[in-house]
């Protein structure tokens, strides 16, 4: 038995899209994100894509996100627009606006650039953040309406975070010098902190202007990444709510740089770009 898969990347985030009818049985989904996703001894990932036709007729499609470590996320910026390019670029979709279905609800793109060789823009709206301590989740005596330079002890070190959920929960952590923190240890550290009973993601956010802010990102089952949507969307509301920037701003990554609007509405919109990079054929073994 083989399946046939597309891999694509946003900003450097990479994720590999698979249509769900190739698949005798979802219960091993995450086991194969697992296998596939090892870049020594798999086709190397920061996560799998796997589409369908949706049942929910608020929905065009339906798209399920798996982590490396097998875990299943409820949202990725990057991986669902991922899945988004894959649908446009095997032209089972054509339409300039897209409903997918993910397990955070259902989120609209609309495509924005097809230059006709695999390289895709869409605006895409990733929801509306949640700010009480509840919705993240994080662990705090008492309940907090929002968490914003809150002081979480880290290992006997107290950071100041700023924590939200974007679809998934996300620690902010603002800083003045990339290098001067040993951001690697931290992410980590953090991620699996008691505090945060789901996990979390880790986003280390450098305020350089009111416009512009820049990151390093820890991320949730997948581990140091060059760029994420929910993250930097995540980012660039956390730096907005303690007013350090507008509402409509650019994000840089070392992947590359998206401009997300916190619009008035309280949805979140992210612009950025899609591309693939090859298809393949996985080889199972019985």
């Amino acid at each position: 038995m083989s399946l046939n898969f597309i891999k694509f990347h946003g900003f450097g985030n990479d994720y590999i899209v698979i249509d769900a009818n190739q698949f005798p049985d979802l219960n091993g989904l995450g086991e194969f994100a697992r296998r596939i996703c090892n870049r020594h001894y798999g086709a190397g990932a920061d996560g799998i894509a796997v589409v369908s036709p949706s049942q929910d007729q608020a929905a065009d499609f339906q798209v399920r996100i798996f982590n490396p470590d097998g875990s299943e996320a409820a949202l990725s910026g990057n991986g669902t627009r991922c899945a988004a390019a894959y649908l446009h670029y095997q032209q089972l979709w054509q339409a300039e606006q897209l409903r997918l279905s993910t397990r955070a609800g259902v989120k609209r793109y609309v495509l924005r650039e097809n230059d006709g060789h695999g390289r895709f823009v869409f605006d895409s709206e990733l929801g509306q953040p949640k700010f009480n301590s509840a919705s993240i989740p994080m662990l705090t005596d008492p309940e907090l309406d929002q968490v914003v330079d809150y002081e979480l002890d880290v290992a006997g070190e107290v950071l100041k975070v700023t924590a939200l959920q974007m679809g998934n929960p996300n620690c902010c952590l603002f800083v003045d010098d990339f290098a001067a923190l040993d951001w690697r240890r931290i992410g980590p550290a953090i991620e699996n902190h008691r505090q945060f009973p789901d996990r979390t993601n880790v986003v280390f956010v450098r305020v350089k202007d009111r416009k512009n802010i820049e990151l390093r990102i820890w991320e949730r089952g997948v581990g140091e990444t060059t760029a994420s949507g929910t993250c930097s969307c995540a980012a660039a509301v956390a730096a907005m709510v303690k007013k350090e920037t507008e509402r409509a701003i650019e994000v840089e990554m070392p992947g590359g740089n998206a401009k997300i609007h916190w619009r008035d509405d309280g949805e979140v919109v992210i612009n950025g770009t899609a591309e693939v990079i090859y298809a393949g054929q996985w080889l199972t073994v019985p």
